[in-house]
């Protein structure tokens, strides 16, 4: 049976939409920029090589962390968990599912994704093309739910980011350094908080289930922290794929040796 306007019983209009606006603009610029970092990330997984910049410790936050015995010298800070592995699999295999999954579950992306790729509706009153809606409850569109969990992993990644940043502050002589590079990771970090901390499900895991705030004072402090920055969620998300790109383009850059990193500090 047709649903949304075709559904029986709605007045039917020859038009495609009423509106006379440039409704199609929002969604067709969102669109492009998530196709592009679809694409930009995907080769860059599998290119499993300029990720990594001895010198100064700079690890792209693609490939952070690098676990397996195929990763260069240097650039596995937590350790080797696996073997090598084959030219076919991504060295960045388990940030790709736990990133991956945060953000393709993330509510603003659902949105985004919907309007602009699925066109399910690319507008408010635009008549989206599917016949039927059967909405988030079948396979694969269930594994949507998980946002929470993947939220819970992001968190863990954020912190390695973390460390990563303070491994940055590496100088030509070992010592303490700061170079053009380190300003990007950590610029980049901030972006990436920023986004993790404004998501509605760390908002509902800070907050949710109590039945007043009174008994539970630090609480509704994170609470009230996170629904400040819980309206800018989607600028956040957008930041942060670009100060994401930034900073793998810049460390790939240096690591393929396309120029040298401008230091500031030793």
């Amino acid at each position: 049976m047709a649903t949304g306007v075709s559904s029986p019983g709605r007045a039917q209009i020859g038009l495609k939409t009423a509106r006379s606006d440039r409704w199609w603009l929002a969604p067709l610029r969102i669109g492009v920029i998530l196709l592009f970092f679809i694409v930009y990330a995907t080769i860059r997984i599998f290119m499993n090589k300029w990720y990594w910049v001895g010198e100064f410790h700079y690890l792209t936050p693609l490939y952070s962390p690098c676990v397996t015995s195929s990763c260069v010298e240097g650039s596995s800070h937590l350790g080797t968990w696996f073997g090598n592995f084959p030219r076919f699999l991504p060295f960045s295999l388990i940030t790709f599912v736990i990133l991956a999954g945060f953000r393709g579950t993330c509510y603003y992306y659902r949105k985004a994704g919907y309007r602009s790729l699925f066109f399910a509706p690319a507008a408010c009153a635009v008549p989206e093309p599917h016949k039927n809606y059967t909405g988030e409850r079948k396979f694969p569109l269930v594994a949507l739910n998980l946002h929470r969990y993947f939220f819970y992993g992001a968190l863990i990644f954020g912190l390695l980011n973390v460390y990563d940043g303070l491994q940055a502050f590496h100088g030509k002589d070992g010592g303490f350094g700061i170079g053009l590079g380190t300003v990007i990771i950590w610029i980049n970090l901030v972006a990436l908080w920023l986004y993790t901390l404004s998501c509605h499900a760390c908002r509902h895991i800070v907050g949710g289930r109590l039945k007043n705030f009174s008994k539970h004072p630090m609480r509704y402090r994170y609470w009230t922290f996170v629904s400040k920055l819980n309206p800018k969620h989607g600028t956040f998300a957008m930041t942060s794929l670009f100060t994401v790109i930034l900073t793998d383009f810049y460390i790939m850059a240096l690591s393929a040796g396309w120029f040298s990193d401008l230091r500031i500090i030793n």
